[in-house]
């Protein structure tokens, strides 16, 4: 049977996409997750600033009335914690249930000192992966059709090592770190996904051509992976020619394989090519754990509490979860009402064109959900 790329059943076809790292020990890692009694799953919410704490309450009743076996220990952990105790508490929920979603965390501090919450959960939990899948939504009016884009990043070091320090007054050096075991980490779980979810070729974005030995490093690391997989076509793009044909020509591209900090970059542009910061989700994996949160990590904190916040991209990482959890049934239930709503009934927040409101998004998928529920 063929099913279009586009159709929302394609997120589920290939279940074995959603982590090929921890796919060979699917049971073992899923069998953790089960809470003590019931047979139903724990996992760790950070609710995080802006509109992420009412997004995770749409999460929940969406989760509750659908009947979905999984139930959330929250962490307050946001911009006004300042005490690394809270940290620790998320980090210690996360390493007892195995998985989390979150809402992005924003910095506040300007001490030097005083490192992002986001980037201490990265490197605490050894995510060292994060990947975005960037795809067009016939709903949605965009300037490019038929986007298909894997881009998957290296999580864990470059630019967001914080090493930093002022070397004399008014000089700052401040330190990329790149590693051959971390480039070539994140280059064979790239492979690997290319190859599980039937792509053709990898792109290494890379700016090499001036930062020769860090740059230099990761690429030829990359280069050195790709031969082991004679199946997948291997090329690389400087980071600036990069940004520049993605916003132009972006069919050229499949799977962009990217150090941190161009990940970053990378992963707002993609998500502006489908319809802004309130539509794709993100997913964070590890050799342990997996943390699910939206693409773009935008707080939404000019928007909070005014009910205008697109919750498509928050339901899409719930989504995410239920996948990895193997909640195949649920998460099919809830991704279809999400593309019914987008793409059918059309029901946009503002930042898309539309007039709804946030709890117009959600009880219109709710009620999908509802209904197929009882069928």
């Amino acid at each position: 049977m063929f099913i279009s790329r586009f159709s929302p059943s394609t997120l589920f076809v290939k279940s074995k996409q959603i982590c090929p790292l921890l796919f060979a020990n699917k049971k073992s890692q899923v069998d953790q997750f089960k809470a003590k009694y019931g047979g139903r799953f724990m996992v760790t919410m950070l609710p995080g600033d802006g509109i992420g704490p009412e997004l995770m309450g749409h999460v929940k009743e969406i989760f509750r009335l659908g009947g979905v076996p999984v139930d959330f220990e929250e962490v307050h952990l946001d911009s006004t914690a300042q005490h690394i105790d809270n940290v620790e508490e998320a980090i210690t929920s996360i390493k007892r249930n195995g998985v989390a979603i979150k809402g992005n965390i924003e910095t506040r501090s300007n001490n030097p000192l005083f490192r992002s919450r986001n980037v201490v959960l990265r490197l605490e939990l050894d995510l060292f992966v994060n990947l975005l899948h960037c795809r067009s939504q016939p709903g949605i009016k965009t300037r490019h059709n038929n986007i298909d884009i894997i881009l998957i990043r290296q999580n864990t070091e470059g630019e967001y090592s914080c090493l930093e320090h002022e070397s004399v007054s008014g000089v700052v050096e401040s330190l990329k770190v790149i590693t051959r075991e971390k480039s070539e980490e994140i280059a064979r779980f790239a492979f690997d996904y290319a190859v599980r979810s039937n792509r053709k070729k990898v792109t290494a974005v890379h700016k090499a051509n001036i930062m020769k030995l860090a740059d230099g490093l990761f690429l030829n690391t990359c280069a050195e992976i790709a031969q082991e997989y004679p199946q997948i076509e291997f090329d690389n793009i400087i980071i600036d020619n990069c940004s520049m044909q993605l916003v132009s020509n972006p069919h050229q591209f499949d799977v962009l394989l990217l150090p941190n900090l161009y990940g970053n970059i990378l992963n707002n542009i993609a998500c502006g090519l489908v319809g802004g910061p309130g539509i794709i989700s993100g997913q964070n994996f590890g050799h342990e754990y997996a943390v699910f949160e939206t693409g773009s990590r935008n707080t939404g904190k000019g928007i909070a509490g005014k009910n205008i916040a697109n919750p498509v991209a928050m339901l899409n990482a719930s989504v995410d979860l239920l996948q990895y959890l193997g909640l195949y049934k649920h998460a099919k239930i809830i991704g279809d009402a999400i593309y019914q709503t987008v793409n059918v009934d059309k029901v946009h927040t503002p930042d898309l064109g539309g007039t709804a409101r946030t709890t117009d998004v959600v009880q219109n998928v709710l009620q999908i959900v509802q209904d197929k529920t009882r069928m």
